[in-house]
């Protein structure tokens, strides 16, 4: 099958994805931290009309998350700077999910409700899957099954793990987070 990772520099989604045997390639406006043999650097739109059979998305939430949400009134008065930045995160997100492949799942965290982007398919948890953390991840799923959770973790922290802060903002973010 021949997979888009749009979104990732990491390259850690993409190679799973290849260690399975599929032709998988990661995308991003980043040089790749992986191997750049199957890293396309540049504007993931220019290229889904090439023929990908799935597509895995993980679009930047910063301006459409619930949680940056206080930043669009602050004390009480319309952003709107950072409105129109949303509704720009909006307009990516929306091409990604109408794209022309066949399979789609993007990722992201819950949306604010301003922008109003399609309902999500399921809200998972990362301790639904054998790490102790907490953080509720929603995924928008086309015409591909909803996750069933695989070894969960009781007692799964939210904030702090082992010292470690996650979640927390800052320059780099979402290089930091696990």
């Amino acid at each position: 099958m021949k997979i888009l990772v749009a979104c990732e520099f990491s390259g850690i989604v993409r190679d799973a994805f290849r260690k399975r045997g599929h032709d998988a390639w990661s995308c991003d406006i980043l040089p790749t931290e992986a191997d750049p043999a199957y890293h396309i650097q540049g504007d993931v739109l220019e290229i889904l009309d090439d023929g990908w059979d799935m597509m895995i998305a993980h679009p930047p939430c910063t301006y459409l998350s619930n949680a940056g949400a206080v930043f669009l009134y602050p004390k009480g008065c319309l952003n709107h700077n950072r409105l129109a930045k949303g509704m720009e995160a909006k307009l990516l997100f929306m091409k990604l999910w109408n794209a022309d492949i066949s399979k789609i799942a993007i990722e992201n965290p819950v949306p604010s409700t301003v922008y109003e982007l399609p309902q999500y398919s399921q809200t998972i948890q990362p301790y639904q899957f054998g790490h102790q953390l907490q953080k509720k991840t929603c995924l928008w799923l086309k015409n591909l099954p909803l996750l069933v959770p695989t070894n969960i973790v009781e007692n799964a922290q939210s904030t702090k793990i082992a010292g470690n802060w996650f979640n927390k903002g800052g320059k780099d973010r979402q290089k930091k987070q696990g």
